[in-house]
């Protein structure tokens, strides 16, 4: 399948036209308002810290006068610096407004984001089909945030949405764009998370070039071209870095990457990612070697689930929201630590979910995009005892399985990715009268290369 052509956006497939959808839109953007409206009141009714947001002013801060970046730490709570120099640099013009202003424009741009995800993820899924697309991204977005995952991302001034719109507008770029891979390079030099990207990039290239030198094709490929791209635009962030902030960079690149630990308790609650997990289980400050082999095996198998499921193409509907998904999962799931917040990557998750139970019409389907949903909106991973004191050290089996549900979610779905990705690789590739130019199915153009 090929894919040169971005999808066609505008009037809905077969869905309300005229009046009726300019009416549409109009009421869900109303209801949007609303429930951000209730969402900055009850914000500012809980008084939340934003004290992420006051980590990130302070090292724009310490950037300006001259301080070193990774001795500081800011707040009552002494939070030190854990970010690439680069990331910090960002963060620079939060010093310019006071901490009011700045609390005010940030959640206001945090819901500007928010809206971004919604849009880029149901372009990745390939929604709407009957009603218009700004009328779904208003009406999704007035859910997404009241979800754990955005709530908190927003309570504590996080920059979990623009890292999520930096990936997704690479992804839903059309194929053959020269500068796709730039966001996924500058979101991995902001923090290193989203580098998993560039490394899924890289292999679905690999294994596109290597079928097309056996079939007597071209080598180089969309893929690769992304997974290069993203690589020079993390070597500009790291090498912007090194010249502005060479003592920094150093102490970044040599030390402080390796300190794990520096992020926070490994056995907190709040850390959603398998090394968590293990911590809690073990009531272990350290899981050490556990952890490590775990990690590996769900990195090596998450990965060639999303390397599969790109590659199964026209074969698996919406394939490039599947992988993509995959990929945001599996770099969760590995990651030293997963605060709760860093996973904003649940509304594409569930939208996929939703949308492919829409699809297919199967009480199954709906019963599991709806149980995923549910998951990220009911703040379950919070029913457990947790805070001062380490108590997660003391957790029962019960509380173990209640702090353990965003993993618990992310493994089943790698899990359900890879069944459908096998299944797809084995039909036979469709070939589609008009041959190699005729345009894409939404959400199947992301990875695409001649094959």
């Amino acid at each position: 399948m090929t894919a040169s052509q971005p999808i066609a956006e505008g009037r809905p497939r077969g869905g309300i036209r005229g009046p009726v959808a300019r009416r549409s839109t109009a009421l869900a953007a109303v209801v949007c308002l609303v429930s951000f409206t209730g969402f900055w009141i009850a914000q500012r009714a809980a008084n939340v810290s934003m004290i992420d947001l006051m980590v990130y002013r302070a090292e724009g801060w310490t950037i300006r006068t001259g301080g070193d970046l990774y001795t500081m730490v800011a707040t009552q709570a002494k939070l030190p610096t854990t970010y690439p120099p680069f990331g910090a640099m960002i963060f620079t013009p939060l010093t310019w407004l006071g901490v009011p202003a700045m609390r005010t424009v940030a959640t206001a741009a945090n819901l500007v984001l928010l809206l971004v995800v919604v849009h880029l993820s149901l372009r990745l899924v390939g929604r709407p089909h009957r009603i218009p697309h700004a009328a779904a991204t208003f009406a999704v977005s007035a859910g997404a945030v009241w979800c754990e995952p955005v709530w908190t991302t927003l309570r504590y001034g996080q920059i979990n949405l623009l890292l999520a719109v930096l990936v997704l507008w690479d992804l839903t770029r059309r194929s053959g764009h020269r500068w796709a891979g730039i966001g996924i390079g500058v979101a991995a030099g902001i923090k290193l998370t989203p580098a998993l990207f560039a490394v899924f990039l890289a292999l679905v290239g690999l294994v596109q070039g290597w079928r097309g030198l056996r079939a007597g094709r071209r080598v180089w490929n969309p893929a690769l071209r992304r997974a290069c791209v993203a690589a020079a635009a993390f070597a500009v962030t790291a090498g912007t870095a090194a010249l502005v902030l060479p003592r920094d960079s150093h102490n970044f690149w040599t030390r402080m990457i390796f300190e794990a630990n520096r992020v926070g308790h490994v056995e907190d609650t709040a850390n959603q990612s398998v090394r968590g997990v293990v911590a809690r289980v073990l009531h272990s400050t350290d899981p050490g070697r556990s952890w490590l082999l775990s990690a590996a095996a769900i990195g090596l198998l998450g990965l060639a689930v999303a390397v599969a499921a790109a590659l199964a193409g026209d074969r698996l509907p919406s394939g490039s929201a599947w992988a993509a998904c995959a990929c945001a999962a599996t770099a969760l799931l590995v990651s030293p630590i997963s605060w709760s917040h860093h996973w904003v990557w649940c509304v594409p998750m569930v939208l996929l979910l939703a949308s492919e139970a829409l699809r297919r019409g199967q009480l199954r389907w709906r019963i599991g995009a709806g149980a995923a949903g549910l998951v990220f909106c009911s703040y379950v991973i919070w029913a457990v005892p947790h805070g001062l004191g380490r108590p997660e050290l003391r957790q029962n089996a019960g509380q173990m399985l209640l702090s353990a549900a965003y993993p618990a979610v992310g493994l089943a779905f790698l899990a359900l990715t890879g069944v459908q990705a096998v299944r797809a690789l084995r039909r036979p590739p469709s070939r589609p009268l008009g041959g190699a130019n005729r345009t894409p199915r939404t959400g199947d153009y992301v990875y695409a290369a001649d094959r």
